[in-house]
């Protein structure tokens, strides 16, 4: 893996995307994102997470994130992706929503060349992180993860998605409570 998307840097912000695997669409239902808020939550709680911006998108997710106290950024995302992959497969299974047999069997499919990998791999490998080395740098990134379901024709404006930070900023109801950046 390159070097160019590593965390190095333990106690600085950085801005993620983590993926699913071949960009599946499971996180299009909205309950699908409720684990990613819950496990947000729990990270913020007890681990240490501060989250100064956010999105779920139907199948990625863009952070802002920094580390406090013993853990890591590496070690906070690689046990909020553990998590949240294990609870996604038990959705899918208990559930059984349209279309769940294609997605676990893809899900399994991209774990079986991969002896670390049980039986499903949910999350694509790395968080293509970036250490955001300027006020500047993270504003533009705030911005990105901001517009990026407007890209997506998922709203028109950003503060109507209910799965963004964007809510925080512009002082709506929020999921998550976040660290509000300057945006002078």
């Amino acid at each position: 893996m390159s070097d160019k998307y590593k965390i190095v840097q333990g106690d600085e912000p950085y801005f993620v995307t983590f993926t699913i695997t071949g960009w599946i669409k499971v996180l299009a239902d909205d309950s699908f994102k409720m684990i990613l808020i819950e496990s947000i939550r729990y990270c913020q709680m007890h681990k240490g997470l501060q989250v100064y911006g956010y999105c779920i998108m139907p199948n990625h997710v863009h952070m802002i994130i920094q580390a406090i106290g013993d853990d890591s950024v590496s070690g906070i995302l690689c046990d909020l992706k553990t998590f949240t992959a294990k609870a996604i497969v038990k959705k899918l299974e208990d559930e059984k929503p349209n279309g769940y047999e294609e997605v676990l069997s893809k899900f399994a499919e991209a774990g079986d060349a991969l002896k670390r990998i049980k039986k499903y791999k949910v999350w694509q490998d790395g968080n293509r992180a970036k250490l955001l080395y300027s006020n500047w740098f993270m504003l533009e990134k705030l911005n990105y993860i901001h517009n990026n379901p407007v890209v997506y024709g998922l709203c028109e404006v950003p503060w109507k998605y209910t799965f963004s930070s964007a809510t925080n900023y512009y002082e709506k109801q929020s999921l998550i409570d976040v660290i509000l950046l300057s945006l002078c």
